[in-house]
């Protein structure tokens, strides 16, 4: 089973946004020298706890400072951008750094009113249109340089140097799952966002898998879980890390808040009091739950029982901390069970 990271560049406590993508990078060598396989960053708006908000500026970076793993945007929201755009920015990636980009694509809301920011016609709130499906095939399109005959398009080429990014479509919904599976593209699954339904929704898109007939897409299916772990030398340990994580979410729930700083383990535990829930073990590899933390032979354990039940040829990890250090430590403890044998 292969092993990978996706990050949001946290804020970290004592330390401001420039200092949360220096942790990326830190993150991201470290990730490349212990043979995870690949290293995602994400793009989130107008959030005050992530600093990760323009894939596209955050994978040279990152990979021109790395020399195996993957990187790749987890993921960009193509339904804010013009499917060209977004083709024309990947193939300059792949240029500079072939066989080495990912290409992760998404939708989502960022928020109406900065949903609107992000659009160029800001008169035209485009909140009950969903092309989403369309933006998807042109972008396929753009990349293989396919566009059937007659189309508007045909005509312009969106260039490369002769290798393509890895296609991949993120996703956490039947819609997702479903497009995924018609367009035969490489899925990933938040599972992180909706782990009720990740087992149903993952076995949909393996049971609905057509092969590609675009050079973008996959001949069988291919599925990435992406869940929330946490790995410490204790399990006590491990489970405190995961208190600023369970307190964002609790303001997100409750108050839609994405701006308040994540807080250190012992302000968040004193925060939720009561509200704070010790993290389960795994029961049922069909039903993981919202976070895994424990020591890592256990994780070991659980994160390939679930991968066998899924058929997922892949884990990629979120682990949401102000805490960089223990992060770091995390995934260097995760390393060692999963990937001893290949570093």
């Amino acid at each position: 089973m292969k092993l990978s990271i996706l990050d949001l560049s946290i804020v970290p406590k004592n330390g401001d946004r420039h200092q949360a993508l220096k942790n990326t990078l830190e993150l991201a060598q470290q990730a490349d020298e212990l043979g995870y396989t690949r290293f995602w960053v994400a793009e989130h708006h107008a959030a005050g706890t992530a600093a990760g908000r323009s894939p596209e500026v955050l994978i040279p970076f990152l990979a021109a400072q790395t020399e195996k793993i993957r990187i790749g945007s987890g993921a960009v929201l193509l339904n804010h951008y013009s499917p060209f755009k977004v083709a024309e920015i990947f193939n300059s990636l792949e240029e500079l750094f072939p066989h080495r980009i990912d290409m992760g694509i998404g939708r989502a809301t960022t928020g109406p009113i900065s949903d609107m920011a992000l659009q160029r016609h800001k008169s035209v709130y485009r909140q009950n249109i969903n092309d989403s499906g369309e933006q998807l095939v042109e972008l396929l399109h753009w990349m293989n340089q396919d566009f059937p005959e007659g189309e508007p398009f045909a005509d312009i080429k969106s260039y490369n140097n002769g290798s393509t990014p890895e296609f991949w479509l993120l996703g956490s919904s039947e819609w997702s799952s479903m497009a995924a599976a018609e367009l035969g593209l490489p899925y990933a699954f938040a599972g992180f966002i909706n782990p009720s339904m990740s087992f149903s929704i993952a076995k949909n898109y393996q049971a609905r898998f057509r092969p590609s007939t675009h050079k973008s897409g996959s001949k069988k299916p291919k599925l990435m879980l992406a869940l929330n772990v946490f790995a410490a030398e204790t399990e006590a340990e491990a489970h405190r890390m995961t208190a600023p994580f369970q307190l964002f979410e609790y303001r997100l729930r409750s108050k839609g808040d994405t701006q308040s700083l994540l807080e250190d383990e012992n302000k968040a535990l004193e925060i939720l009091g009561n509200a704070y829930m010790e993290p389960t073990p795994l029961e049922d590899p069909k039903r993981p739950p919202r976070v895994l933390a424990s020591t890592p032979d256990k994780l070991y354990g659980w994160l390939n029982q679930i991968a066998e039940a899924y058929g997922a040829e892949e884990i990629m990890i979120q682990s949401v901390t102000r805490n960089h250090q223990a992060r770091m430590r995390s995934q260097e403890l995760l390393a060692q069970e999963f990937l001893a044998p290949i570093v």
